[in-house]
């Protein structure tokens, strides 16, 4: 299955956007909260994981921005990604439409690949 083949990938972005928050590096968190978005997109659970992930960082920011960008993903994401409504690479933050396809980091689309590969 997709989500268990792909969320240790996504665990591990986790990791490294509550390593860099506790650093205070609030930029490099989110840029690490935009990896795990673009790999587990697919996954109603891990998407969904994610962008509660998006708004707990927007809350301790206080980025009203964010924060009402995210409460609008959390619902896309738990109504839409089932049905495959979602645009791949897609970071998932407030600054870019949640309609918009984006490109895929190559490491990003092997690991994608090779979790959507197997059977």
């Amino acid at each position: 299955m997709f989500r268990q083949r792909i969320a240790p990938h996504v665990r591990a972005e986790l990791g490294l956007a509550r390593a860099a928050s506790a650093q205070g590096e609030h930029a490099t968190a989110f840029a690490h909260l935009e990896n795990a978005h673009v790999l587990g997109q697919a996954s109603t659970l891990l998407h969904v994981e994610v962008h509660c992930r998006m708004l707990g960082w927007a809350l301790r920011q206080r980025d009203l921005r964010e924060l009402c960008g995210q409460l609008l993903r959390i619902v896309g994401a738990a109504t839409k990604t089932a049905l495959g409504w979602v645009p791949a690479g897609n970071t998932g933050g407030a600054r870019v439409s949640p309609f918009r396809p984006l490109p895929i980091r190559p490491e990003h689309a092997a690991l994608i690949a090779a979790a959507k590969a197997r059977t």
